[in-house]
């Protein structure tokens, strides 16, 4: 998931005229950065253990460990979420396995925060 902007040029001239990009970015770093704790939090109430079995597993944490942000485009795109080969698996679930879904809540969530700042900044 992931959440795209068209019309940079209109939003570029309308921060000219009540913000800078540098503005933007610390709006993106921000957002970035909230939503990356969110996802770490709720993967940490979510992913409790499971039965291998009849033997239950603890979770080690590395899901939680790999969800890391990172920037592109000289920090006007911020990317975060599980690095982790299985994590499609929590999330989405199988047919064996129900979802375990960390990443939709905080992504809606922040989201709508996101957006509220933009709003905010182009005023």
């Amino acid at each position: 998931m992931s959440i795209k902007i068209n019309g940079i040029d209109a939003l570029q001239k309308k921060l000219k005229q009540n913000a800078t990009m540098s503005d933007v970015k610390k709006i993106v770093q921000t957002n970035t950065a909230e939503l990356t704790q969110k996802m770490q939090r709720d993967s940490q109430r979510v992913l409790t253990g499971h039965f291998e079995g009849k033997k239950f597993v603890k979770p080690t944490g590395a899901t939680k460990r790999s969800i890391v942000a990172t920037f592109t485009r000289d920090g006007l795109s911020g990317h975060t979420g599980p690095q982790t080969e299985y994590a499609p698996y929590l999330i989405h679930g199988t047919r064996y396995m129900v979802k375990r879904d960390f990443f939709t809540p905080a992504y809606n969530e922040q989201k709508e925060i996101f957006k509220r700042d933009l709003k905010e900044l182009t005023k």
